[in-house]
């Protein structure tokens, strides 16, 4: 286990899930990602559990089907709770119905991803993920803003938060989440292009986004220089982003 206030180089995932196509997806996915690392695969909650007890202080976070061969994933679920305290749990599965999602939600989850999962939802996930760890792990105490930033995900639909800044026209929160998402995650600067192929989107999109994220302050743009040795912007982020892509 990493001692308190330490941050891992790299997080441990344990990935449970019976569909091995989906769960080598999810695990070229998680690997592209900086930071993260696959400790196990398991395709039932038996193997879950051993790969458990023999690897968990290398995981922090478990991806969970709800659907497994010889466990319902909620039953699951609440065994890791009880027997893993340290680890975050997100359940990625095609169960969209509400009771199972209820009761997800009391298990404490650290998110609910319905199948098939974008990338750009998956590197968000991800990206917060590493986000509220590290700033747990630098921190001993928290104020009351720096609370709220990191619970912020915790937020009820509709409330209303001061903190929560207007857009302007041409600019929606769900992109304004991909562009954070592709920066947090590539962990260096990214030029404009590269942000676009991280999130699915042209050019020009891409770099109408940066350059609002560079107006209000949240990430800053620098020269560097490209494949052909020209000099480009290339951006990283530099401030907190919630306040712009967290809803009003």
């Amino acid at each position: 286990m990493h001692a308190a206030g330490q941050t891992p180089d790299e997080y441990g995932i344990l990935i449970v899930e019976d569909d091995f196509r989906i769960a080598e997806i999810h695990r070229a996915f998680i690997e592209q990602s900086q930071g993260f690392r696959v400790v196990g695969m398991a395709r039932s909650g038996a193997e879950a559990r051993e790969l458990m007890v023999r690897h968990a202080s290398a995981v922090q976070l478990v991806l969970l089907d709800a659907y497994l061969p010889d466990v319902e994933g909620l039953e699951l679920l609440w065994a890791l709770r009880r027997d893993h305290v340290h680890i975050d749990i997100v359940m990625i599965t095609a169960a969209r119905e509400v009771d199972t999602i209820s009761e997800a939600l009391r298990g404490g989850i650290f998110d609910y991803l319905i199948k098939p999962v974008e990338a750009a939802r998956m590197a968000q996930m991800l990206a917060r993920f590493r986000r509220e760890r590290e700033a747990l792990a630098a921190r001993s105490e928290l104020s009351q803003e720096e609370l709220d930033r990191v619970l912020a995900r915790l937020r009820p639909e509709g409330a209303t938060s001061t903190a929560t800044r207007s857009l302007p026209k041409g600019i929606d929160r769900l992109t304004l989440r991909a562009v954070v998402a592709a920066l947090d995650s590539a962990g260096k600067p990214l030029a404009a292009m590269e942000v676009a192929r991280a999130m699915g989107a042209s050019r020009s999109t891409a770099r109408r986004y940066l350059e609002f994220l560079v107006s209000v302050q949240v990430v800053s743009a620098e020269l560097g220089y490209g494949d052909v040795g020209r000099p480009e912007r290339r951006y990283r982020l530099a401030g907190d982003a919630s306040p712009w892509c967290e809803e009003g």
